[in-house]
Order: C-alpha cells, then structure tokens, then sequence
C-alpha cells in the first residue's frame, strides 16, 4: 500500500509539472528521474517510467518517446552512484541533464531530421543548446528545493 501511496506522489509531482504551463525543457522531469531512485530506491523506477506514460497518453506519444524514456531509466540507475553528500547528487542530477540531452538529441538525429551525416549530427546538438540550458537551469533549481527537503529532515535518503 505505501508504494502505491508513493506512486500516485511521483506521478502527481510529475504530472503538474508536465501540465503546467513551463518554458520548452524547464520541468522537475531531470530532476525527479535521479532524486526518486536516489531517495526512495531503484524500486519505484518503474512508477517514475509509469508516470512518463500515463502523461503522455495526456500529452501525446512521439517519435522520441523512448529516448525520452530510456534516459529516465539511465539517470535513475545512475543515480546510486551520486548519493554521499549534497553536492555530489546535485552533480549527478546535472550530468543526467547531461545524459538527457545526449540521448534524445541523438534521436532527434537518428530520425532524420538534419541528414545522417557528421555536419548534421552536429547541427543538431549546436541548435539544441537553448533548450539544454532550460534542462539545466530548471535541473538546478528543482535539484535545490529537493535538497532543501532533505535538508529539513522532511525526506530520508534510501542508503
């Protein structure tokens, strides 16, 4: 019952920030992909990716869907190995930013858009840079106020 409890809280915390109107990239969604894992255990990726789903049908499916969701996992299973103090999580909630960008770029590319070549590869991560820097900045500020909870003692980390 109390992961299902937890569930419907990461889906809820997920969904309003998905749903509210926001800048292109500026959601919790990085930031919940490592602090979830990373706080309640990799046992609740599964809700987190459920979640993903469950908006989308809301939001629409597209090409990128399983970019979009295949970083989610790796940022969560990466997630363990950034847990000993603060700034080490905010860091690995950084780099998965980092390995967001990454992944759903290379999608982005693989689909076509900008031509399977080098010179188009590189187009598209250079025209993608705005939207990385939505990725980080709202990475940073939703990491904060997640570290700020743990902080009050109002949230353990699972160690």
């Amino acid at each position: 019952m109390e992961y299902l409890k937890i569930s419907i809280g990461i889906f809820i915390a997920l969904a309003a920030s998905r749903f509210i109107p926001h800048p292109p990239n500026f959601t919790s969604l990085l930031a919940l992909s490592f602090y979830v894992p990373a706080i309640l255990g990799i046992r609740y990726l599964p809700a987190l990716v459920g979640s993903f789903l469950i908006t989308d049908i809301f939001i629409g499916f597209h090409s990128l869907t399983l970019f979009t969701w295949g970083s989610v996992i790796l940022i969560g299973f990466c997630s363990k190995f950034f847990l000993s103090n603060t700034y080490t999580r905010v860091l690995g909630a950084l780099i998965g930013a980092l390995i967001f960008f990454i992944m759903t770029n290379f999608g982005v590319w693989s689909m076509g858009s900008y031509g399977y070549t080098l010179s188009g590869l590189i187009m598209c991560y250079t025209l993608a840079i705005p939207f990385f820097t939505y990725s980080l900045i709202s990475t940073f500020v939703f990491s904060g106020i997640i570290e700020g909870v743990i902080k009050l003692n109002l949230i353990k980390l699972k160690t």
